[in-house]
């Protein structure tokens, strides 16, 4: 089973924790968000523009920071099609979908969030539990269910009013994203390498 956070060797002797030269299944993710943002740019939806590049460059980060295949491609198919329902008024129109993306993307965030934590030296250290790196997860996506929110407010402020944003549908993403954390950080620790102390326990 390949990792979601724990990057292998890979056959051709890469180093762990080097971002891959050749071509790797996220690229086409990543080529597919930039064709969103084109095909955004030639409707003139500057809305949709900006999502779609925000998505885009979030699909770098996986790829930059060396991440596990399953989790790059994962976090870019989630996001990409996180943009595409709200560009095509999804959520409006299919009921629970808001909250089903809400949770499955904050989730994957979350599990990518803690992968790149683990790349930092100090942070490593402090994640070499696996309570430890569950904890992180929880906290990573909590943090980012509360800036998603931020960001709706913001876009229906300054943006478009018509992006749906009350107190109950706020308080229902913020749950859902919650749920999504505590999902990723139980597969996370599920797959993060015991210490000596937690293999005697």
């Amino acid at each position: 089973m390949t990792p979601l956070t724990t990057p292998a060797r890979t056959a051709g002797g890469r180093a762990p924790g080097s971002p891959a030269r050749g071509p790797v299944p996220g690229d086409l993710v990543r080529v597919g968000a930039l064709v969103s943002v084109l095909g955004a740019a030639v409707a003139s939806d500057g809305v949709a523009v900006a999502l779609f590049a925000l998505v885009l460059g979030g699909t770098v980060v996986p790829r930059a920071t060396a991440a596990p295949p399953a989790l790059d491609v994962a976090s870019g198919v989630v996001t990409l099609a996180a943009a595409w329902c709200a560009v095509a008024g999804l959520y409006e129109r299919v009921e629970g979908l808001d909250l089903l993306v809400h949770g499955v993307a904050t989730g994957v965030l979350a599990a990518l969030a803690h992968h790149v934590l683990r790349r930092r030296d100090g942070a490593a250290r402090l994640l070499r539990t696996r309570r430890a790196a569950a904890a992180t997860t929880v906290a990573a996506g909590a943090l980012l269910a509360v800036v998603w929110e931020l960001l709706e407010v913001l876009g229906h402020t300054l943006v478009d009013d018509t992006i749906y944003v009350t107190p109950a549908d706020t308080a229902g993403d913020l749950a859902a994203g919650l749920v999504g954390s505590v999902a990723a950080a139980w597969c996370v620790a599920r797959r993060h390498p015991r210490t000596p102390a937690e293999a005697r326990a």
